[in-house]
């Protein structure tokens, strides 16, 4: 989980304080601990020696009350020692005032040289022989941690031993026990104060430090602020600071300052920038080919509308990418590229791409980029050779169509006035020739039926190079499209030609010359139904690609021959017997004339599409 900044610094001062407070607590403890001790020696050596002093007053009374041992063995001394310490009330008092003073003492007693007790808090311990414990002094020797473990581990007993003597030898000696079980006591007693103000001063802490960082950070939430609306676009005014930010001359309200500064310096930069990004998204939607700028992590920074064609994905899921991922092993690119890794290097080549238009011949080049000898990354070129090719033949079609038309109309000219004084020579040569000589009369029945192709030919002549005046308007395609299929529909019938239309509604309309276009589609239409002598079917289809609208014609018929396919739209040039050659070059002029584009594709044995493109009205 990621913490805010004021969390954290929350955090970091109160474990600040707790490291103090458990250096402190630490060195308190120690002192605590060595000075329960050091008290509780103490205490057991001031009983001791009470208890010695009131031994040796109780030997005196007894002395002086007439009492000796029955002879001076040892056994008779202990015995009496036993019988005089029994005796003394002083001893005995001295003894249970000790264990009830004494917080940290559970037993004294008072034992010989060989152990055997005399007298003892403990009434179940005189007559016996009892073994000495652990001296006390051993646990005020330790180190700190071994006294703590002392202290809280498992109980433990220890020794504070007062020597007495008789006649200049070791007689005996006073034993006062102390437990670790009432050390522990002792000691939580004196901690539970400490605890309950450590805790306190935890919980204050905690508190001052969330309000201390809440205070402390309340300018960078306002910084923080002023970068939000920066990065939104919402520059500062000049010499403006907005309002809640630090204004003042400490470190805050200079950085503020100069964020401020920076963002008049990022607004003009932006300015620019979208200037520039404006006009270059322009000029690349504009481009047929396929661009894709590369970094020297080879990463991508810029790709063109027209590239998506070739990469079969949006150009927006691609940015960011290496070149790696855009071009995968199974990608068809990938090997014209020679690409290994994500290194791209110099190369010039084509291959074939499949595409959702079918196979295509693309072109494909790397150039390197370079500044100071560096390498900056690679700029990748895709470019559809083919499309590039027909273009050429379209362009090359209509230059010989204009050239053409220039000349036609010059010659059709000079053609028709020889023609129009030919057919009236011709008629005063009708009425001059005897009516009964058969021959004279069919030698003028021919040149006149001649003379009126010679002026049809003419007249198409003029008819096709004549200037058209163009009326546009908006126009819904799916309608005018369905009335060409009215205007043709006795012609399919006749010619047992199937009929399949997909004219959708929802295509954007178009601004076209209803009547142009209408002639331009018909004589797609019916040059299809005279491609399927034997019958067949005829695919109308209206569709949006983009900002283009789409007309296609499709026929079953016997396709065009490869070695025809260049000349298809020349003026005159036609495979059908009987054919005039003017229709598709008439529809080709139209369509120009309308902005658009056509082309075809064909398939010998299988039919032919012709495809006619439209800018969309929006």
């Amino acid at each position: 989980m990621q913490l805010r900044l004021r969390t954290k610094l929350t955090l970091v001062m109160t474990g600040l304080v707790l490291l103090v407070v458990a250096v402190l607590c630490t060195l308190f403890l120690a002192r605590l601990t060595e000075q329960v001790l050091r008290q509780a020696n103490e205490r057991a050596r001031a009983v001791a020696l009470q208890t010695f002093l009131q031994a040796q007053h109780a030997l005196a009374d007894a002395a002086a009350q007439g009492l000796r041992p029955a002879t001076g063995s040892a056994e008779d001394i202990h015995d009496y020692v036993r019988h005089a310490f029994e005796a003394h009330s002083g001893l005995r008092t001295q003894i249970g005032a000790a264990l009830a003073s004494s917080s940290d003492v559970d037993e004294v007693t008072i034992a010989d040289v060989n152990g055997a007790v005399f007298v003892s808090s403990d009434a179940n311990l005189p007559g016996r022989i009892v073994a000495r414990r652990a001296p006390f002094t051993q646990l005020l020797n330790q180190n700190f941690i071994s006294k703590l473990r002392a202290i809280y581990g498992p109980q433990r007993q220890y020794e504070v031993d007062y020597a007495f003597t008789k006649s200049g030898q070791p007689f005996g000696d006073v034993r006062v026990r102390i437990t670790t079980a009432l050390l522990h006591n002792e000691m939580t007693k004196d901690l539970r104060p400490a605890a309950g103000i450590v805790l306190a001063a935890l919980v204050l802490s905690a508190m001052l430090a969330a309000l201390v960082s809440g205070a402390s950070l309340r300018p960078l939430a306002q910084i923080s602020a002023q970068l939000d609306r920066i990065s939104a676009g919402q520059f500062d005014a000049p010499g403006q600071n907005p309002r809640g930010l630090p204004g003042g001359s400490d470190e805050l309200g200079q950085v503020s300052r100069k964020i401020t500064q920076v963002g008049q310096q990022l607004r003009g930069v932006h300015e620019i920038f979208s200037t520039l990004r404006e006009n270059l998204n322009q000029v690349m939607a504009g481009l047929e080919d396929g661009l894709l700028l590369f970094t020297r992590d080879a990463r991508a920074v810029m790709i063109s509308p027209a590239a998506e064609k070739f990469l079969a994905a949006p150009a927006s899921d691609l940015l960011g990418r290496r070149a790696g991922e855009i071009f995968p092993p199974e990608h068809p690119l990938r090997k014209a590229l020679r690409l290994e890794g994500d290194e791209l290097n110099a190369v010039t080549t084509e291959t074939q791409l499949e595409t959702s238009e079918g196979p295509k011949r693309v072109g494909v080049s790397v150039q390197e980029i370079e500044e100071n000898g560096e390498r900056m990354g690679a700029l990748v070129t895709l470019r559809d050779l083919d499309s590039l090719e027909s273009i050429n033949t379209q362009l090359q079609v209509s230059e010989r169509l204009a050239a053409l038309g220039r000349i036609t109309a010059g010659v059709a000219h000079e053609v028709k006035n020889p023609l129009n004084s030919m057919r009236l020579w011709l008629e005063n040569l009708k009425e001059a020739l005897p009516h009964e000589p058969e021959a004279a009369q069919q030698a003028v029945q021919v040149l006149d039926k001649e003379i009126d192709r010679l002026d049809t030919v003419v007249k198409r002549f003029l008819d096709f190079t004549r200037p058209t005046e163009v009326h546009l308007e908006l126009t819904q395609l799916a309608t005018l499209l369905q009335e060409v299929l009215e205007v043709a529909k006795p012609q399919l019938q006749k010619a047992n030609v199937r009929l399949a239309q997909l004219l959708p509604i929802d295509v954007p309309d178009v601004y076209v010359d209803r009547a142009l276009l209408k002639q331009a589609v018909l004589n797609l239409v019916l040059n299809g139904v005279e491609a399927m002598p034997e019958g067949g079917q005829l695919r109308l289809v209206l569709s949006r690609r983009g900002d283009m609208a789409e007309i296609s014609v499709s026929d079953t018929g016997a396709g065009i021959a490869p070695g025809d396919r260049q000349k298809i739209f020349q003026l005159f040039f036609t495979t059908r017997p009987g054919g005039s050659g003017i229709g598709l070059a008439s529809t080709f002029r139209i369509v120009q004339l309308l902005n658009g584009s056509i082309d075809f594709t064909s398939e010998v044995g299988r039919g032919t599409t012709f495809h006619i493109d439209l800018p969309l009205a929006s």
